[in-house]
């Protein structure tokens, strides 16, 4: 699925930027924003393999509410100067489109007839 594949590359970029020096000294607000970051992509892998719809979009709102914790992360790095204005409009960019992907991914399913596993072997085909 697209969107896990570009939730994954956000988590690698988080990874990335929070080894900045003054970043990777901040370990409460470092190993914070690696965590959501993981969450994203993790969730919405755990809910690949639902047997349900329902389920698999309870797993993609947690993704979800993942990516505005990651923004919400990365606006406070910004204010410390752990990162440049740059990097974060890059970052805030990349957790903005996943989110809308995340949510219209829960409106399909939502929406349709075709189990979650179904739903998964689709797109990833595609």
């Amino acid at each position: 699925m697209k969107v896990w594949v570009e939730s994954k590359a956000l988590a690698k970029s988080v990874y990335e930027i929070s080894k900045h020096p003054h970043f990777s000294k901040d370990g409460g607000l470092r190993d914070q924003i690696r965590h959501a970051s993981i969450s994203i992509v993790s969730n919405i892998a755990e809910g690949a393999e639902s047997q349900s719809n329902s389920s698999f979009c309870r797993f993609l709102y947690i993704a979800r509410a993942s990516a505005a914790e990651v923004r919400a992360q990365l606006y406070l790095a910004l204010d410390l100067k752990y990162i440049t204005e740059a990097e974060c409009v890059q970052l805030i960019t990349q957790t903005k489109s996943i989110a809308r992907q995340i949510t219209g991914f829960i409106s399909y399913l939502q929406n349709s007839s075709i189990s979650a596993k179904k739903n998964c072997e689709s797109r990833i085909e595609n």
